[in-house]
């Protein structure tokens, strides 16, 4: 599973940050980073719901 923002639809709303603050982090400067473009499949449950709440459906997620 990778993790993959859309930068042009992203607003840094951190919903994602909030649900998963260990795959996703908004900085200062209100921009999105992926701590873990590769979450393990532990992560996988945390992870959906992040891309499933984000209000600007910005995320998403690519099977390997």
């Amino acid at each position: 599973m990778k993790v993959v923002v859309d930068y042009d639809l992203c607003e840094a709303n951190a919903v994602c940050m909030r649900l998963a603050p260990d795959i996703f982090k908004v900085d200062d400067k209100d921009t999105l980073h992926i701590l873990q473009e590769r979450p393990s499949e532990a992560c996988r449950a945390k992870v959906t719901e992040a891309v499933r709440r984000c209000p600007r459906q910005a995320l998403s997620i690519v099977e390997d």
